[in-house]
Parts: structure tokens; sequence; C-alpha cells
């Protein structure tokens, strides 16, 4: 009985120090006039562990230990110390004092000085030394990487908690949590385990990362939100000047430009892990850029970083993401390198950026060891697998994972997955899931079968006017093989049915070897790309968009069927060959595609039949793709794209009624500029060879539509100008709001800046000018026309609005000298 007892109180003294062991606080920093200090600093003191406000003076801070005194400090104020009451302080309100005399100022007033600032003479040195440290002493390396990423529901409340929507799935609150970050509570919805094993050569600057097991529960098979965490997964190099999140650059605080953009302080010199290190604290010289607040430790010597912690600014321009968290850990390894041991990244996704806004933590923890150097591998060992899918991976036990994680779950987190798999049995949730699924996909799921898209239900045009449409696909999951899919439309006014029906087969994973084909029978505006591609239900938005500016009048009957197999020998680069059929002739009495067939006694004829074969090779460097299907989507991150198709049509072949050879070229470079933004530089060049009618022309593409269409021209009218030679070069550059940002009264607005120029020319052969019969004037680009444009973007967050002016060709009849083009999107 006294054993008992005696455990009894041991167990209680225990559980006391545990939860005394613990120090929570919240607050906002204010001045005398009860105005928010942004970026004060705040720590525990006598220790390393503290955090920068934010532009509000909002701050929360947590720590294991126990701790009695906060000390807040600020530039231009006296240092205070708060002596703690209680473990857990939350909403605190602590003023500042101006200081009176110089030495009662932290370390300068006002902006930090860019001279005889100790913190930039650091900085310096860490530029000098950074490819001295880390990894970059070695040329090859090997190491183990653990990685956990979870998706949580965040700013639950007791309103939250008793809605209606919850209804039957009040268990799930059981598993909420406390964020070490901002406070918040927060309810996992989401999470996905795995290890690697991590490959490098500095030398050959090659990298391999080998899946070895992988473990998700919540939203599996759902191809939009895989896609979603996959971006999550951007790796980044604090040492960087520049750090890419979400598409978009942000200055890093350890960047060669950051004396221009940061404030830095030094704070603090302490030793960690036996290691004397400095603590520099950064924030932002102004509002609205894409920067970070925070601080760093780095050591003495090898001015290696030990600690870093940073989170984006709040007033950051950047979209449906209130809050991005970093930290990152180094150990001592042979007493003088630090590697990475400890990375951790948190978004949080709202709708607006107040406070108490509700929104989504998006949450990546990796963690490496087991490091071994200069251990050499031949150049094919690091060859990306085209398609490999290993599904020994998925289906690893539990047993596997309590013995190879690199920590171990606590409690609470393995309820978080028993929650997670038992939600996803739930009625309720599967409707509320089903309805995110239609909106992100377009398509709504019926077993096996999506119906959509739902978005091309509706159109207009001046042939079919009101058109309907409705149509689906298989879908057995993100590693389907083989996929068919197909539509039917009407139109009230032609009272005719439209169809098209293709299918797809992976008949070799491996080398994603693909057979498709399929028929359509449709009315197409075939002068609204440049380029083509064996895409046989691809419809172009000219032909049915709901407004249109101008006729849009000139469209065609196409009958186009195809077969062809494609194959991908190496990792984005596919080649891709086969056969098409297609008849040609005008949907309407205003438009003609006559030729002559015999010009000398003016025979003509009015419809085009036609047998074409094409070799295309495509190649997209660092494209990221989610899943190993038939059909893969693409990760939202900007990659190169190279595209040429040679296409030889036969004469005589199933009737065919022209020869001819078709050379085209597509190639588009996106470049990211640092804090400037994104140019995207496109070019496509071609020429036909041989005599063939309008319908078999390259057509330079216009728009008469009221939105924003990529390879078109905004102020051209569908065959406007025609060409059987023609090369095209178009840049367009989005400064992200770098340049709003320095205006005063438009710095909150957040609006980005997009400024674009076109030109094309383009020659028609006296060949192909000798056949045409269609009444239409053939008018080439042969002096080159261009036009320019300045938009505004991120107006609402979700409008793009184009202004367009034409730069030749003026006098023109029916010329469009100035065009407003607008577009929707939710860019971040």
């Amino acid at each position: 009985m006294k054993k008992n007892i005696l455990f009894l109180v041991v167990f209680l003294l225990v559980s006391a120090t545990a939860i005394l062991a613990q120090t929570k606080v919240s607050g906002t920093v204010l001045d005398k006039m009860n105005q928010p200090i942004p970026f004060a600093n705040v720590v525990f003191k006598n220790s390393s562990t503290g955090i920068v406000a934010n532009e509000d003076g909002a701050f929360y801070l947590e720590s294991p230990q126990a701790y009695t005194v906060l000390v807040i400090s600020s530039v231009g104020y006296s240092e205070k110390e708060i002596t703690l009451q209680k473990a857990i302080n939350y909403n605190m309100k602590i003023q500042l004092s101006e200081a009176e005399t110089l030495n009662e100022v932290v370390i300068f007033t006002g902006k930090t000085s860019k001279k005889n600032n100790p913190a930039l003479d650091i900085l310096r040195k860490i530029w000098e030394k950074k490819r001295k440290n880390g990894l970059y002493l070695y040329n090859q390396y090997e190491m183990e990487k653990y990685e956990k990423i979870e998706f949580d529901m965040n700013s639950i409340d007791s309103a939250f908690m008793k809605s209606k929507l919850f209804k039957g799935m009040e268990f799930i609150f059981n598993q909420m949590d406390t964020s070490k970050v901002t406070g918040k509570t927060y309810l996992p919805i989401f999470v996905n385990e795995a290890l690697y094993d991590v490959y490098g050569d500095m030398k050959m600057k090659k990298l391999k990362e080998k899946l070895k097991a992988s473990k998700t529960s919540g939203f599996n098979g759902n191809q939009q939100i895989l896609n979603f965490v996959k971006d999550l997964y951007s790796n980044y190099d604090i040492y960087n000047n520049y750090l890419t999140f979400f598409d978009k650059s942000f200055t890093s605080p350890l960047s060669k430009t950051g004396i221009d953009v940061y404030n830095y302080i030094l704070r603090d010199s302490a030793y960690i892990d036996d290691k004397w290190c400095y603590n520099i604290v950064f924030y932002p010289r102004r509002k609205n850029e894409l920067t970070f607040k925070g601080d760093f430790w780095v050591n003495d010597t090898t001015f290696a970083i030990k600690k870093i912690n940073m989170a984006v600014t709040k007033s950051a321009n950047i979209n449906w993401v209130k809050d991005i968290y970093l930290e990152q850990e180094f150990d001592v390894v042979s007493d003088s390198v630090f590697l990475l041991t400890k990375d951790y990244l948190m978004s949080d996704f709202a709708l607006n950026k107040k406070e108490k806004s509700k929104g989504v933590y998006g949450k990546r923890t990796t963690y490496f060891r087991d490091h071994k150097f200069n251990i050499e591998k031949p150049v094919a060992f690091y060859k990306d697998e085209v398609n490999y899918m290993d599904a020994d991976v998925y289906n690893k036990s539990n047993e596997y994972w309590e013995k190879n994680r690199f920590e171990n779950l606590s409690k609470d987190e393995l309820g978080v997955y028993k929650m997670l798999d038992t939600l996803q049995t739930v009625k309720k949730f599967k409707q509320i899931y089903s309805s995110v699924q239609v909106l992100a996909s377009g398509f709504v799921q019926f077993g096996n079968f999506d119906y959509g898209p739902i978005f091309s239900t509706f159109g207009y045009n001046e042939v079919e006017g009101a058109r309907l449409r409705v149509g689906g696909r298989t879908y057995f999951g993100t590693n389907d093989t083989w996929r068919v899919q197909g539509y039917t439309a009407y139109g009230f006014k032609d009272d005719k049915f439209k169809y098209g029906f293709s299918g797809k087969w992976m008949v070799d994973k491996k080398n994603r070897v693909i057979l498709f084909g399929g028929n359509r029978r449709d009315i197409e505006q075939i002068g609204a790309s440049l380029t083509t591609t064996y895409d046989i239900l691809g419809r172009s938005g000219a032909s049915s968009s709901v407004f249109a500016s101008g006729n849009n009048g000139k469209l065609t009957n196409i009958n186009l069927s195809n077969v062809a197999v494609e194959i991908e020998p190496v990792k984005n680069l596919t080649f891709q060959t086969g056969f098409s059929y297609r008849t040609l002739e005008s949907a309407s009495p205003t438009f003609s595609l006559d030729y002559f067939i015999d010009v000398a006694n003016g025979i003509i004829k009015s419809d085009v039949k036609q047998s074409e074969a094409s070799l295309q090779i495509e190649y997209t460097p660092k494209r990221k793709t989610i899943g190993f299907a038939v059909e893969r989507e693409n990760v939202d991150s900007p990659y190169s794209r190279f595209f040429i198709n040679y296409s030889h049509g036969f004469k005589g072949l199933l009737d065919s009624d022209f020869q001819y050879d078709k050379v085209q070229l597509y190639y588009k470079q996106p470049i990211i500029i640092g804090p400037l933004g994104r140019s995207n530089i496109i070019m496509e060049v071609g020429k036909t060879f041989g005599a063939v009618p309008l319908g078999l022309m390259s057509v330079i593409p216009g728009n008469q539509t009221f939105f924003s269409l990529e390879n078109t021209f905004s102020n051209l009218n569908y065959y406007e100008f025609i060409s059987d030679e023609y090369a095209t070069l178009q840049w367009n550059h989005n400064f992200g709001g770098r340049l709003f940002s320095r205006i005063p009264f438009m710095r909150k607005l957040n609006w980005r800046e997009i400024i674009a120029v076109k030109g094309v020319y383009g020659t028609i052969s006296d060949e192909n000018r000798a056949i045409n019969a269609s009444g239409l004037l053939y008018n080439a680009p042969d002096k080159g026309y261009w036009e320019y444009s300045a938009g505004i973007g991120n107006i609402f967050k979700l409008f793009r609005i184009d202004f367009s002016w034409r730069g030749n060709y003026l006098n023109t009849p029916d010329t469009n000298r100035f065009s407003v083009k607008g577009s929707f999107g939710f860019n971040f």
C-alpha cells in the first residue's frame, strides 16, 4: 500500500513537472500611444528561444522548458523584462518606452545603418564562406531522409465545432492540437510519411531520391489534392539569393542583395552545442515585398548557419497564404562541418489575412541522417525513372514504420491516423469531399465514371447558336493504365448533334508506351492555333465562348479520325507518331473554304479530304507530374517546353486531295528574375512545302473573345492574316507587384503589373495564292505585324485585365487598334 502511495506521489510530481516545464506566451507589443511596434524581438531570458513579432506587433512564443522572464526589445525603444506569473500567458499587452539616451537604444535608431553595423560584417563573412560549408565540401554524398506532410484545419473555435456541417462527425475534434508557431488550435485532415535514400554528386550537379516507403491517410487518390501536396515539396537552400515558394521568389535573408531589403541587428552571442554563435535578427525595410522576418544563429569561425527561423511578412504580395514559417537546424560533423538535419516548413492557407480567419495549415517536416561522403556513382545511376512505381513502397507494415521512422509518433499522432481512416467512411464527409473535388477537377464522379467537364456544358457561336454539351470519362484512380472518354453536343440554331470519343491504353508502363485513337465530328475554329497536336477531343474556346467581339461565323465542319503511338524513353522526352484522316467544309453560308482543282478551267471544290502522317517530339525539362496513369497531371511550376512537328500529306490515299510537307517548331522558356518577377518567351516557326487550300494553311491566330488567350493576337480577327511560312515571337513579364508596392496609395491593393509584346512575320507562296477560290483575300504579315499590351493582375485576387494596342497595319479594314481582355484565375 505504501509503495502504491509512493508511486502515486512520484507520478503526480512527474506529471506536474511535465506540465510546468512548458511555457506559452502570446500578445502584442505596443508603444505609449497603444500603437503596434512591428518586428519587436521577443525572447525567453537566458535562452536562444525567441521570435520576431509581425507587422502588427503580434507574437506567439512556445518552449517545452519552463521560463519565468520574457525580454522584449525593439530598435529605438528601451528593453523591457516581463516576469511571467504562470506557464501559459495569452493575449498580453506589452508597452515599450522610447529610448531617452543613446545608451538605451538597443543598437540603432530607425532603419538599421548600412555602415558600421557588426551584423553586416558577419553577413559578408557568410557570403564568403557559403560554398565552403556543409555538403559543398564533398564531391558526392549519401543520406537517409524522412519526410512528413500534414494538412490541418486551423483556428477552430466552439462555434465552428457546433456547426451543422460537422453533425455526425464530432469525433474528429478529439484529435485537436495547438500549433507551436502560431498558438492556434488545429485539426489534422491529411498525413503522409515517406522515407528516402538520397544521393548527390556536386561535380555532375546530379541529385537522386529513391522512395523506400510511403504511408498516407486522408483524401487518398484525389489528383488535385495530391498535386497541391506535391507543390509543397519544393526544395530550397537558405544560402541562395532567392527562395521560391508557390512560384514566387522571396529574397533570402542571407542574400547578397539582403542589405537593401532587410534591417539586420546583432542581438546576442552564446554557446550552442559547444559552438560559439552570433544571433542576428532581420526584418524588412519596406512593406508589401516578398520578404521574411526572423533570426539566425551563425558560428563564429566557419560562419555556417547553426539555426534559422523565418516567417513571411504579413504584407507580402501573395494570395491565399496568410503565413509561411520556415525553420532549419544544422548539426556539426567532424568538428567543423555543418549539415542540415531538420527542415520545417509551415504554410497557412486562408481566404484572407485577418488574424482570426480560418484556414488550412500545410506542414512539411524533414529529417536527415546517416550521411556518407565521396562514394562515387556512375552517371547512369542518376538517370530518372520515367514511370516506375513499386507497389511494395506503399504497403509497408506498421512494424516497419515503427522501426524505420526517424522519430516515434506520439499517442495523439497515432490517433490521427485512426481518425482520418474512420472519417472517410462517414457518408456526410464523403458528400463534402465530393463537392470540393468537383470544383477542383471539373468532373462529377459516379463510381468509376466521371461526368464532365462541367465547365464546358454551355457555349455559343453564330453557327450553332446556343450549344449544350455532355460528356464523361472512365476513372479508376491516379494510376489507370487505360481511359475512354467522349461527349455529344447539340446546337439549337443549326439543329445538329456533334460528338467525339477517344481511347488511350498504356501498354508499357516503364517507357510509357501509349496507344490511342478516336474520332470527332464537330464545328471548330481551325484558325485558333498554329502548332497542332493529336488531342482529338480538344476544342478551342474561339468556337464555344459565350460572348465574342465581332463576327465569329468563320467556322468549319470537321470530321477527324486518328491513331497514334507515344513513347517516353527518357523522362520528359516524348516521341509520338500517328496517322490521321480528316474532312473539312465550311459550316456557314457566309464563309468558304473553296479552292481550284483546275485553275485553267475554273473547276472548284468546296470540301477537303486529307490523309496525314506525322512525327512529334516534345521535351519538357524539369516538368513535375503526379501519378503513373495514362493521363498525368502537371505540378503547377514553370518549366520549359520544346515541341517539333513534322507532317506529310498523302495525295490519293483514302481519296486524299493534297500532298505536302509541314514543319512546325514551338519553344517556351519561363525565366524567373528574382524579385523582378517572371518572364515568358515564346517562339513559333513553321513552313508548308507544297500547294494547299485555305483549310490547310497556317492561319495567324486572332482572338475575338473577351478573354486573354496565350499564343493568340488580341487585336487580330480570325483569318485576318494567313501564311504558309511564319515566325512568331512573344515576350510577357509579370512584375508580381514590384512597382506598385513602391506607390503608397496602391501598396495595399496588392495589384500586379504585366507587360507584353507580340510579333509575327509570314508569307504566302504564289502557288497557294493561285488555287484560292474562297473569296477571302489572302493577306500575309510580310511586313511584320506586332502589338503590345499592359495589364493589371490580382484584382480582388481573382481577376486580370489587359489593355492591348496594335503596333502597325493600322489602315486595314475593320482594324482593332485597341482591345481590352480579361481573365480569371486562382494565383498565389
